[in-house]
């Protein structure tokens, strides 16, 4: 039997319902399961409303649903904003020394006075949270001690001793079984599985300003930097991030930049300069709800058109979106392996709902991920940085070669970076370039550019990237249908799309924007979308909504 629960925690940014969430995730990885968090919170230090979905259950899950098992309160306004969610048999847990709830479902936690009892602070009433919750649902003291010594590196002994009290006075209400043995594999967040793809591929140095989402990967990164040999550098803007990490790449290191998209607005002027002087750049581009600041800590997939036409003149670059936290890491590595190979930038396309809900990741995709050698000069002869090749990659080196002179021109150039104004060079300079792009589209075709999920014969395909992917799979699966999930969109692999298309004859789209953006590439490529599914709330979709759109 399918096993699927859902939990979600919430109270006011500051009393720990985000940490508490991650640990009770931990908690039921210990028992077997599958878990996925999604975070919602409001752009404030204090007060508001906050809370984590965590989902469990005995196959990958990469969405949160409508329906709650279980409703934890830290404050009375969770209660009213998602009792109407609570599953008929579910079960409410609430702070009692802070509310009163008068339903037969609720149970509440003297939070105050376990900390009270036991001298703690007054933040740490998240533990007792998470302990009561543990025993409700029937997970034995031992496992739960083990895990909050794991995680409590600091206090460890005074979160003990309040799990330990809001443990005993907790009664068990019913029973969680266990469907297997603790899961080997970690919980990460998406900027944390693509951090891990980049080290893996080897990234030399990350550059950020932050900007919500995609600051967890500066965090991150900037946490382990001695672990990971890398450097890491928070500057004062975008425009310095960006110049920057050209600067560092032009040197011969391998260097990532992060933002999202008001960030990358400010970064696209030097975007071209790195087009022109052909050097490998990664850049992350986290999507949030916009234009302007718009909902800065909420989710949208609406900078595609952006980023596929940032820029000005002809520009190649990659632009790959990932669809959950495993690919976010394999892609994580590849991208960054491709822009050295093309030499090239590329856009690492994600939004909040990838970088910063936490999946159950796999490790093995650390296995398929290596560091590949981009074309390199011989040192024999002299060097022409910009030097004509079939395919229009030219071999690469680095300042300190003797003798040598390695230049890197804004402004069209000759073979050996010296400027030119004359029309045959800068034709040549053009064309060589377009054959590099040539040469991309090619690579794209030997890559998993599209992938094909559910009935893979269905007459009827739903077509969705980016993080929809998790509940259109869902969607598909409840359905019967074929779900087709690009994940290279540019160069776009037409050739793959149209094969996963074949004998297709009904074509649903799924995106969180307003205006169908990958629809509209779709039909530069002549593919006909029947029914577009918009979502442009600032919410990630949830397989129920899909489903309700396509029926």
């Amino acid at each position: 039997m399918k096993e699927d629960y859902s939990i979600l925690i919430g109270g006011a940014a500051g009393q720990g319902s985000r940490r508490a969430g991650f640990i009770i995730a931990r908690l039921l990885s210990h028992y077997g399961y599958e878990t996925f968090i999604y975070d919602d919170y409001q752009s404030l230090i204090r007060g508001g409303h906050n809370f984590s979905k965590i989902r469990a259950a005995s196959e990958k899950v990469l969405s949160h649903r409508k329906k709650i098992d279980f409703l934890l309160a830290f404050n009375e306004e969770t209660v009213e904003k998602h009792k109407q969610n609570l599953d008929k048999n579910g079960l409410i847990i609430y702070d009692k020394d802070k509310f009163e709830v008068k339903d037969k479902k609720a149970v509440g936690i003297a939070t105050k006075e376990i900390i009270d009892q036991t001298k703690g602070k007054p933040i740490m009433s998240n533990t007792a949270f998470v302990a009561g919750f543990a025993k409700n649902i029937g997970i034995n003291w031992q496992t739960l001690k083990n895990l909050l010594k794991e995680e409590f590196e600091k206090y460890e002994a005074m979160n003990l001793k309040i799990a330990k009290l809001a443990f005993e006075k907790a009664d068990q209400q019913t029973q969680i079984e266990k469907i297997g043995q603790k899961k080997d594999q970690p919980l990460l967040t998406g900027n944390q599985a693509l951090s891990l793809g980049a080290v893996k591929a080897g990234l030399d140095f990350y550059i950020a300003y932050p900007m919500t989402p995609s600051t967890g990967i500066l965090h991150y990164l900037a946490q382990r930097k001695h672990d990971f040999n890398i450097g890491v550098a928070q500057l004062e803007n975008e425009i310095g991030v960006i110049s920057s990490a050209i600067g560092a790449a032009y040197t011969g290191a391998r260097t990532m930049i992060g933002t999202s998209g008001g960030g990358f607005a400010l970064m696209t002027e030097s975007f071209s300069l790195a087009a022109m002087n052909e050097t490998p750049l990664v850049i992350v581009e986290s999507q949030r709800m916009s234009p302007a600041s718009g909902v800065p800590t909420y989710n949208a997939q609406a900078d595609l058109l952006f980023t596929a036409n940032s820029g000005h003149g002809d520009i190649l670059r990659f632009i790959i979106a990932p669809g959950d936290a495993d690919e976010a890491c394999f892609w994580g590595g590849q991208i960054l392996n491709l822009s050295w190979q093309f030499q090239t930038p590329s856009i690492l396309l994600i939004d909040k709902e990838i970088s910063e809900s936490t999946f159950t990741f796999d490790k093995k995709v650390l296995d398929k991920i290596k560091k590949e050698k981009p074309k390199l000069w011989s040192k024999k002869g002299k060097y022409l940085r910009y030097k004509e090749t079939k395919d229009g990659i030219s071999p690469l080196a680095f300042p300190g070669e003797k003798n040598q002179v390695i230049k890197a021109n804004s402004y069209e150039h000759q073979e050996n970076g010296l400027t030119t104004e004359e029309p045959g060079p800068i034709k040549d300079m053009q064309n060589k370039r377009l054959r590099k792009f040539e040469a991309m589209k090619k690579e794209v075709n030997k890559l998993p550019a599209v992938k094909v999920y559910g009935d893979k014969k269905a007459k009827k395909a739903l077509i969705a990237w980016g993080s929809t992917k998790g509940p259109a799979l869902e969607a598909a699966e409840k359905l019967g249908l074929k779900l087709i999930q690009p994940i290279i969109l540019q160069p776009f692999p037409e050739k793959q799309m149209k094969q996963a298309l074949k004998g297709v004859q009904k074509v649903y789209l799924a995106e969180t924007n307003a205006t169908a953006q990958l629809g509209r590439i779709l039909k530069g490529y002549n593919i006909k979308v029947d029914k577009q599914i918009l979502k442009y709330d600032a919410r990630p979709f949830i397989a129920e909504e899909i489903i309700n759109k396509v029926k």
